[in-house]
């Protein structure tokens, strides 16, 4: 398995071969792992607050339930990512832009995996939302 090192130092030629998408594999399949248990952990921690019978501590567990609930959900759009992201694995997709079809580089997957537009197009798409929230 290549360490990072020796990723950022291979050439260009080499863009999405064999190992770097086994390394990629790897970082994502440990990510995945690392969700799945920060879920099932916040399930777990849900189901196991008891009702407090006054009320400023039942105020605080709710506030930390509605917490725990928004950090969940922000957890399981991630799994989903991931879980998108091994799929274009599979395909022999990932690391190319969806829309241009042009590589995302390495760096920019070591700094987000499931990164599935290269930084041109991400700007681009940005400068878009933001004009048409202005427009709302």
């Amino acid at each position: 398995m290549l360490t990072e090192q020796q990723l950022l130092a291979m050439s260009d030629d080499d863009y999405m071969n064999d190992s770097q998408r086994q390394f990629f594999r790897a970082l994502l399949q440990r990510e995945q792992y690392e969700v799945e248990t920060l879920l099932a952990s916040a399930r777990e921690s849900m189901h196991s607050h008891q009702r407090e019978a006054d009320e400023l501590d039942q105020a605080l567990l709710e506030e930390d339930h509605r917490h725990r609930l928004r950090m969940a959900d922000r957890q399981t759009k991630l799994l989903r990512k991931i879980n998108k992201t091994i799929a274009r694995l599979d395909q022999g997709d990932y690391g190319y832009c969806k829309i241009t079809g042009e590589p995302i580089g390495i760096q920019r997957l070591l700094l987000r995996p499931t990164a599935d537009m290269c930084a041109e197009e991400k700007a681009r798409q940005e400068v878009r939302e933001h004009h048409f929230a202005k427009v709302r």
